[in-house]
């Protein structure tokens, strides 16, 4: 077993293979030029004594290099993660190393390679990222690493870190990054707007001296009475007002753009969005359905709630069926009594899909503030904006733009019902979502 081990980890530098190359021809020279043969012999034995030196030189340490794996407890979807690599030299001497991670099968990737040295006793990290674009399971290989000597005949291979695993979860790193935005009020620097507030529809605060530059319209004329002094009425957001996110898990949102599909934007956006309004102090809620009602979450505003929705969108996978808007709307109907804001994600390619779901969406409108958002093709805003060539193009070109009104006469006819919409480049979701939620919030719509 040792010399099976001793033979799988024993490799040759192309050096001995271009010696030996050399050596070979001096050898079939020698045939006519006897005068070659004994300098062939002797580059040989050279050779040999030197790889047989190098081979000691490597194997007389039992471990003369250690090499870790440090992988995080969860990767983040359609993000860059970071995989940190820490390898450390026992060798009296300075090794050069090539590093061969064998990363999960689903990035498909067999080019990996990172080279580098480090001298004796010292430590060296290498790091490298990895953007997944699905969720579940990812399952990490061996770690292998090639060391040679600065003879630089030999390469001796170890191997670590066999069979590490890492979940990859909804995009909770564009979800911390909205969070600290929302709180830091830095929110305009990508993309989200600040929403005037139109007329008071917010908590009454407290009483308070009236400063320059407080709405006059907020003024307390009988406590102004009272002291003497200007005094104002001061209003605080509604808080714990219930909030859902409903995702559309049928076989249109399986479309993919930019190598994630439209279902893995709705779900990242809905982690992201239900951050903001927890912090907020809104309750959210969660409802994923396709043929049949998959999850239903009630809402809330605990502190552990985040996790909750994390967990179940983790889970959430696309059914190949058509949507059925009848069973959402007697769900809702059912279970959501109190008047709610619904964010429905879902798809709409053709006018005629619309029109199929259209008395559904007007009857969840009528106690509830429906937000149904769907998405623009953006590779047909990219073939419209290109120019045509010939008239296979010109024919292309137009049909885009046809499927592209469609879209915006679906916002039209939504809106014209009093549902509220939102169209979004599949990148822009989670922005434009949280202004959506802003300005509901602003116009006390809800």
């Amino acid at each position: 077993m040792r010399l099976i081990a001793f033979i799988k980890s024993l490799y040759f530098d192309l050096r001995v293979f271009y010696v030996l190359s050399a050596l070979v021809v001096l050898f079939l020279f020698s045939y006519w030029y006897h005068s070659l043969f004994p300098i062939a012999s002797v580059g040989m034995l050279l050779l040999g004594i030197a790889v047989l030196f190098d081979a000691i030189t490597l194997y007389k340490k039992k471990e003369g290099i250690s090499a870790t794996r440090k992988l995080p407890e969860k990767f983040s979807n359609s993000d860059v993660n970071e995989v940190p690599l820490q390898l450390t030299n026992r060798y009296p001497f300075k090794v050069a190393f090539e590093v061969i991670d064998e990363i999960p099968v689903q990035f498909q990737k067999r080019d990996f390679l990172k080279t580098g040295s480090i001298a004796a006793g010292e430590k060296t990290r290498i790091t490298y990222g990895l953007r997944p674009v699905e969720r579940g399971v990812y399952t990490f290989g061996r770690l292998n690493v090639f060391v040679t000597s600065p003879v630089k005949l030999v390469k001796r291979r170890y191997v670590f870190d066999n069979g590490q695993a890492v979940k990859v979860y909804p995009s909770f790193i564009q979800m911390k990054k909205y969070a600290f935005l929302a709180i830091d009020n830095k929110l305009t620097q990508f993309g989200l707007k600040k929403i005037r507030r139109i007329g008071h529809t917010m908590e009454f605060e407290q009483i308070k001296d009236y400063v320059s530059g407080d709405d006059v319209r907020t003024i307390n004329w009988k406590a102004t009475a009272k002291r003497g002094d200007l005094m104002v009425n001061q209003f605080q957001d509604e808080k714990s007002q219930p909030i859902y996110s409903i995702i559309d898990a049928s076989r249109v949102m399986k479309m993919p753009f930019e190598g994630l599909t439209l279902l893995d934007y709705a779900i990242n956006s809905t982690l992201a969005f239900s951050n903001v309004a927890l912090k907020k102090n809104d309750k959210t809620g969660l409802i994923t359905f396709s043929n049949t009602i998959i999850n239903h979450l009630a809402a809330s505003s605990k502190k552990t709630h985040l996790n909750t929705i994390l967990e179940v969108l983790y889970s959430i996978q696309t059914r190949f069926l058509d949507s059925d808007f009848g069973r959402l709307y007697a769900e809702v109907k059912r279970k959501i009594t109190h008047r709610s804001l619904l964010l429905l994600y879902t798809n709409f390619e053709h006018e005629s899909a619309l029109q199929r779901q259209l008395p559904y969406l007007k009857g969840l409108a009528q106690k509830h503030v429906l937000v149904v958002i769907f998405f623009e093709n953006t590779e047909l805003t990219e073939l419209i904006a290109k120019k045509a060539a010939n008239t296979p193009e010109i024919y292309h070109k137009t049909i885009a733009q046809k499927m592209d009104y469609e879209k915006k006469r679906m916002v039209k006819e939504l809106e014209r019902h009093g549902i509220q919409t939102v169209l979004t480049k599949p990148e822009d979701l989670t922005v434009n979502t949280i202004n959506k939620y802003l300005e509901i919030k602003a116009r006390g719509i809800l």
